[in-house]
């Protein structure tokens, strides 16, 4: 398949679904015009080095942060030290040359997360500096108040996407007493200033069906939200693998998100990682995406914490180029069929084993 063709029609495709959900928005609606420009741009600078053979994915994963205002249960960034340990961060001042070079390649969508990322403000202002890139900010939503809602306002490229586990039972159950009506506070004020803003789900093979439903989206929807994207859970270790989706529910999951998006037409619905049979494989290390940590290692994916390349003293191109990240892509790994969750995940000796 022609990977880049397929990744710039999914990008055209998602823009037009977000223009749908626009239209009773104004502010937003002019920003995404803009947007809308400058993804073709995006699109056309990928194209380009296509041509000379050089692969730009046109998504990247930005951990800016390593540590996190709650605990948690089964939190992978946690299980992997990814979070909590106190790491040596990149500065703003670094994200910011990442972020322009970024821009400069094509890169058209990158994802904060964390950790929260909201505990680094001065990396998230220094993305705000960026309209071509559209920035998901993946956070648990107890910082985004009175104190951010300006930020997130006035600069229409930073996209909040609120991590929920279902209902007040559940989301408390995993992320800590009271959460659950905090995000409800949270969602008033995103809605009552027109801000678009999603919210993240992590789908386990218990939690399914309940997520899925078009109760608990309408809830959703009804408070404003217009984007859901539904995350595979990935076991913290193999005690938990009985939560991952096998094939049975990931075919489950697909067919749920096509009803839903057709009861609910103002509304986006993605999971990630998907069904993989439509790109031939995982998307992590440079075919579709790279994940980048709060110490600026280069990693294929958040689910796989390896590397050999840092962002402290490496560009995007050399990162892509990187020995490690060329090895997953040529031998096959990638392409590999895996029982649930991630298949860089399920084999984590092997890809260890690349490093050596």
């Amino acid at each position: 398949m022609n990977l880049q063709e397929y990744l710039s029609r999914a990008i055209e495709h998602l823009i037009w679904d977000v223009g749908k959900a626009f239209l009773a928005n104004p502010r937003e609606g002019a920003f995404l015009l803009q947007y809308r420009l400058a993804a073709k741009a995006a699109e056309k600078r990928r194209r380009e080095h296509e041509a000379v053979g050089e692969h730009i994915p046109p998504f990247l994963i930005a951990s800016i942060a390593s540590n996190c205002n709650l605990f948690c249960k089964g939190c992978y960034a946690r299980a992997n030290h990814s979070c909590g340990e106190n790491r040596e961060e990149l500065s703003a001042a670094r994200w910011g040359e990442i972020f322009d070079e970024a821009r400069e390649l094509g890169v058209a969508f990158i994802l904060l997360a964390g950790g929260e990322p909201l505990m680094r403000r001065d990396v998230m202002e220094k993305a705000a500096e960026y309209p071509q890139i559209v920035f998901p900010v993946f956070t648990n939503g107890t910082m985004l108040r009175s104190a951010y809602l300006p930020l997130f306002d006035s600069h229409r490229n930073l996209l909040p996407v609120l991590s929920i586990e279902g209902n007040e039972k559940e989301t408390d159950a995993r992320r800590g007493a009271g959460v659950y009506r905090m995000l409800l506070s949270t969602m008033e004020e995103l809605n009552g200033r027109g801000i678009f803003y999603g919210a993240s789900v992590t789908v386990t093979s218990q939690n399914l069906t309940a997520v899925t439903a078009p109760e608990f989206v309408g809830n959703l929807w009804e408070k404003g939200c217009r984007l859901i994207l539904f995350v595979e859970y990935v076991p913290v270790d193999s005690a938990t693998q009985e939560l991952a989706l096998g094939e049975r529910e990931r075919a489950v999951l697909e067919e749920r998100q096509d009803r839903l998006r057709e009861q609910f037409e103002t509304m986006i619905f993605l999971s990630f990682p998907g069904d993989e049979k439509h790109t031939e494989g995982c998307l992590a290390a440079g075919r579709g995406f790279f994940h980048i940590g709060a110490d600026g290692s280069a990693e294929p994916c958040p689910f796989s914490p390896y590397s050999d390349t840092s962002m402290k003293n490496s560009d995007l191109i050399h990162a892509l180029r990187s020995p490690f990240f060329q090895k997953l892509r040529n031998e096959g790994m990638l392409l590999e069929e895996h029982t649930g969750g991630c298949v860089l995940f399920q084999k984590q000796a092997e890809v260890a084993g690349l490093l050596k």
